[in-house]
């Protein structure tokens, strides 16, 4: 299963839903939370159901209320029946959160991990919860909103440096759990030459997908998330070398020295392949 891209698609607009779908996103995400005003969310709880109903070639996954606000109840008992592939847990922290999330449905979860300021210190805790992990992911926008930063960035767009530790222990957090990292959003729809420059940067880290919010991202942050042909042939070439060479510890390859750690990493990527 890929999780490459995972594009937002607001609950309470079902007639974005099936263009989202032919996007070649690897999952939806089926928003009934910040997209969706009080008074839409029944009626975008009922879109989503329907949708859910009709085939799809993508995951689809749907976002719920928080567990404190009340509404989640009725999410539940609104989508569960059509079977979505996974639910997107808003405001977790950690896995004390999954254990409060009572989903008569054993579906896998994708915690939005930074939101709040306990969430922070919570990252290690998604290891012991691994069975029920979909992946992990973050975001930079209630944060700062919780604690009265003005902004999560910089001018010229990268975040600040409370933020870049909540995304560098999201990754840490999702490797410790052995489950997706899912890098967050990049709000300007319109940059698709910025959001290339930040997909690669988050790959380049070690995040293995990416969300977005708008459909003529998906192509973008697909071919980021992809191994290009002489990545693929480099990692069969490493693979190669040490199954020639069984209980080597160190080989050279192309005049350098490679050994477990990059074996380990030409691994990963004819997995991504």
């Amino acid at each position: 299963m890929r999780l490459r891209s995972l594009l937002f698609v607001p609950g309470d607009r079902p007639d974005r839903m099936a263009k989202a779908a032919a996007s070649g996103a690897d999952a939806l995400i089926l928003d009934l939370e910040d997209a969706v005003s009080l008074e839409r969310k029944q009626a975008a709880r009922a879109a989503v159901a329907a949708f859910l109903a009709e085939p799809c070639a993508c995951m689809r996954l749907v976002r719920i209320n928080p567990l404190d606000s009340g509404l989640i109840a009725d999410d539940l008992a609104a989508v569960l029946p059509a079977r979505p592939d996974g639910l997107v847990l808003p405001k977790a922290e950690g896995a004390a959160s999954l254990a409060r999330l009572d989903s008569p449905a054993a579906l896998p979860i994708l915690p939005i991990a930074t939101e709040t300021p306990a969430a922070i210190f919570q990252l290690g805790s998604y290891a012991a919860v691994a069975d029920r992990l979909l992946g992990l992911t973050w975001g930079a926008e209630d944060l700062p909103a919780a604690i009265g930063a003005a902004t999560a960035r910089e001018a010229d767009g990268r975040f600040t440096p409370p933020y870049e530790l909540a995304r560098s222990l999201t990754l840490f957090g999702a490797h410790a759990a052995g489950v997706a990292a899912i890098e967050t959003v990049y709000p300007d729809f319109r940059d698709l030459e910025g959001l290339a420059a930040y997909a690669a940067r988050g790959r380049r880290d070690g995040f293995t997908g990416m969300m977005a919010i708008h459909p003529s991202q998906v192509s973008v942050i697909n071919a980021a998330f992809t191994p290009s042909d002489a990545e693929l042939d480099h990692a069969r070439r490493v693979v190669a070398a040490f199954d020639a060479n069984p209980g080597a510890g160190v080989l050279a390859l192309d005049g350098k020295m490679i050994d477990a750690p990059h074996l380990k990493a030409a691994r990963r990527v004819l997995g991504m392949g």
